[in-house]
């Protein structure tokens, strides 16, 4: 078996262990992205690269920049300098709506639900290029009625998956916030992506729920989908991930699977403190 032959997790075993690791193949690269908030730099980011097909976790401390990197790829911020392609396609200084047509698709901390609608029409509504929205086509129903018909069979396909189906016809509003970040994953996959980008996706929800998330996240790497993904719990990441890149004031400071980041110095020094195993040896 030839090395491009070889599934996407086992070709990330002879990756370099550092920030900025070449991957071989890989779906997102990031290069010089910065963003700065006054005089702050939340984002110094020299180069970034994502596995095709591999579930990526992206960890640091509290104000890392973690979350305003995702802002910045999935084009809710924009960033100071910069250049990052999807699949060899340049993103950078894209609206968050052409990212997301591209192919790069995101989910939020604080899910975006929209309250007001049923949990059909949350996925109905993120179904891409429908023909009836737009003016003049939308009055002649012969020329959208087919693929209105395919976009709801899709949803319903999906919300069996995700076990929301019995909720089709609740307005989302009345969902749980274990079951609401389902439906956020399931509106998600409607876009048919390339990849997804999960922002902190365990945050509030109960243990049971976090299981059955972490089994649809697990299902659909193996499925071939890339995921990348924000996560502060690392009984999460070190359970589900194929290789994790941490941050700490803005910059990557460390690559590699889960096993070798857990006991990274580096890491270690930006969670616990630059002088915590010195003193923890004992050391003056």
């Amino acid at each position: 078996m030839t090395a491009e032959q070889l599934p996407p997790v086992s070709r990330l075993a002879p990756v370099a262990r550092l920030p900025g690791a070449v991957k071989p193949d890989p779906l997102l690269v990031a290069e010089d992205v910065t963003k700065s908030f006054g005089g702050l730099r939340a984002v110094q980011v020299a180069r970034l690269e994502v596995q095709r097909g591999a579930i990526t976790a992206l960890i640091g401390p509290n104000g890392a920049g973690k979350t305003t990197l995702f802002n910045l790829l999935t084009g809710f911020d924009r960033p100071d300098s910069g250049r990052w392609w999807l699949d060899g396609r340049p993103l950078a200084r894209l609206p968050a709506y052409r990212v997301a047509r591209a192919g790069m698709v995101r989910t939020f901390q604080l899910t975006k639900s929209l309250t007001l609608l049923t949990v059909l029409e949350n996925l109905e509504l993120a179904g891409t290029q429908q023909a009836g929205e737009r003016f003049f086509a939308s009055m002649v129903r012969p020329l959208w009625r087919a693929q209105e018909e395919d976009i709801e069979r899709r949803a319903d396909e999906l919300l069996a998956r995700f076990s929301l189906d019995r909720m089709r016809d609740d307005y989302a509003g009345t969902l749980s916030g274990g079951q609401r970040k389902l439906l956020e994953l399931a509106r998600a996959l409607m876009a048919s992506p390339a990849m997804i980008m999960l922002d902190e996706p365990m945050a509030g929800i109960n243990p049971a729920l976090t299981q059955t998330l972490l089994r649809h996240i697990t299902k659909l790497r193996d499925e071939g989908m890339t995921i990348l993904f924000v996560e502060h719990d690392m009984d999460v990441v070190m359970g589900i991930s194929d290789w994790v890149v941490c941050m700490a004031q803005g910059q990557v400071i460390a690559e590699g699977p889960p096993a070798s980041i857990g006991s990274d110095r580096a890491v270690i020094d930006a969670y616990l403190g630059a002088h915590h195993g010195r003193r923890a040896g004992g050391e003056a």
